[in-house]
């Protein structure tokens, strides 16, 4: 009797077997990178070469977000502070503490202190710093109230789907321009937030800060 199937498909079976192995890795390994923090970024917190709690500096001491990151009012890119910044108080202050090693390393060898990028938007978002914090955007509204981390973690996905939640309705996060870095801000009691979110918008589509009207005209 003549055989109905050619003599190949007798490994059919293990092919199959082994096409089912390859796929399912695969989409393990796609679920594994694509839905973990360090993708999605939220709660992904890195160890950096030199411990710095903003909680302390911050809270505790009362420093300004701008004078490490000098750049966020009038550059697209908010900056990381350089070696000078640190030494400028650390030249005094701690400055044998074997935490900061690194920094001092840096400032004999004029390299720079590798740190961790944390927040980072995906490649085909654009953000630009300076718009945003002078439109009335605060720090808070991306990073959360970093001012009380002791280590500095995503707070926020910082997704488009996520950019777009935020200017579908930009009036729930606009404070007053004094405000905007004072990260324990809350609306003054019997005030809401959209109200003076609203107030603020009507406001700045009239008159526009002098660095945000190159953009919004």
């Amino acid at each position: 009797m003549a055989n109905f199937f050619p003599r190949w498909s007798n490994f059919l079976p293990i092919k199959l077997f082994i096409c089912a192995c390859v796929l399912g890795g695969v989409l393990t390994g796609l679920v594994w990178y694509y839905f973990t923090p360090k993708y999605t970024r939220v709660g992904y917190r890195p160890i950096q070469p030199v411990p710095f709690p903003h909680s302390l500096h911050v809270t505790q001491l009362g420093m300004d977000c701008r004078y490490c990151h000098s750049f966020v009012e009038v550059a697209a890119h908010s900056n990381v502070p350089n070696t000078q910044t640190c030494m400028n108080c650390h030249s005094q202050v701690q400055k044998d503490n074997p935490k900061l090693l690194p920094v001092r390393q840096s400032w004999t060898s004029g390299q720079p202190v590798e740190w961790v990028q944390i927040h980072k938007t995906p490649d085909y978002a654009y953000f630009n710093h300076s718009v945003h914090v002078n439109r009335g955007i605060s720090c808070y509204s991306c990073h959360g109230q970093i001012n009380h981390m002791d280590v500095v973690g995503e707070k926020q996905p910082l997704s488009m789907s996520w950019c777009l939640s935020c200017h579908r309705e930009p009036e729930a996060h606009l404070r007053p321009e004094a405000q905007v870095f004072n990260l324990d801000w809350t609306p003054p009691a019997g005030q809401n937030q959209k109200d003076i979110g609203l107030a603020l918008k009507k406001q700045w589509n009239v008159n526009p800060p002098e660095n945000c009207a190159g953009c919004h005209r």
